[in-house]
């Protein structure tokens, strides 16, 4: 593909995070690879409609025309796009200002239908000494563990991607299945998906989305398969806390078993 004009599409959250709505925005209008235009998308509020499109300048602003939630307003933004390219990016995240070039240079090779990138944690409270990099997953919904505290985004969530539109559109868009986007577009295309650590956000951490409780239900919610690498995130950490290299590896092993006791709950539960 050698068409890489691209649209950046945010959905709104609630008007509590109106500080991070504009950091986004601004984040996305500030790359180097500059967008053709930004869509904000206001889940069925009207009053808050009016205020970000009284307020943000710069951004065109528009509602959720579909369901209430983020796979509706996503796909309100997209069905919204002209450009060959869609870019989403959550409203609690900032761009490095090279993401969207890293990313649109993937689509070079035309048989990439989409592209996703690496999410770093911006924590307001510090990290949690108990928190592996494995289970950095469970503070940014959608993401997936790099290790070294480094989170990626393979597609999905707030962590922000680029498709191909008209591929897009033939999948039916997020629809219900908002996991399932990469998988759904590859079989439908035969395309590729690919995997750009480069390509950098960086997603707000509040204190109570790293809080244990907190941890404790995500793990709950994502089941066994979630936390299948943990037997051995315990048995590292657990040697390096023998070793003497720092408590926070004896914290990690515990809140790593936390993790499968919580995931396995979850899972007995569902059956």
């Amino acid at each position: 593909m050698q068409n890489t004009e691209v649209t950046v599409v945010i959905p709104a959250g609630p008007p509590s995070r109106w500080p991070q709505l504009v950091r986004a925005v601004a984040s996305a209008r500030s790359q180097t690879h500059r967008p053709a235009e930004v869509v904000v998308v206001v889940d069925h509020d009207t009053a808050y409609f009016r205020r970000v499109r009284r307020d943000l300048a710069g951004a065109t602003v528009i509602e959720n025309g579909y369901a209430p939630g983020l796979a509706g307003s996503r796909d309100t933004g997209a069905f919204h796009v002209r450009t060959e390219l869609i870019a989403f990016l959550g409203d609690d995240v900032v761009a490095d200002p090279q993401w969207l070039a890293r990313l649109t240079h993937a689509f070079t090779d035309p048989a990439v239908v989409g592209a996703g990138g690496g999410l770093h944690p911006d924590w307001r409270d510090g990290r949690p000494r108990w928190l592996a990099d494995e289970l950095m997953w469970t503070v940014a919904p959608g993401a997936e563990s790099a290790g070294t505290g480094v989170m990626v985004a393979p597609g999905s969530g707030t962590a922000g991607m680029v498709v191909q539109r008209m591929v897009f559109r033939e999948v039916g868009g997020f629809g219900r299945r908002e996991a399932s986007l990469p998988m759904r577009m590859r079989s439908l295309s035969g395309g590729r998906w690919r995997h750009v650590p480069d390509a950098v956000l960086r997603h707000d951490v509040p204190g109570n989305a790293a809080s244990f409780r907190a941890f404790l239900r995500r793990c709950f919610r994502g089941g066994r398969a979630a936390v299948r690498p943990m037997p051995a995130t315990v048995a590292r950490n657990v040697g390096a806390a023998v070793r003497g290299r720092s408590v926070d590896h004896a914290l990690r092993a515990g809140g790593a078993i936390a993790a499968m006791a919580a995931a396995g709950a979850g899972a007995m539960v569902r059956r």
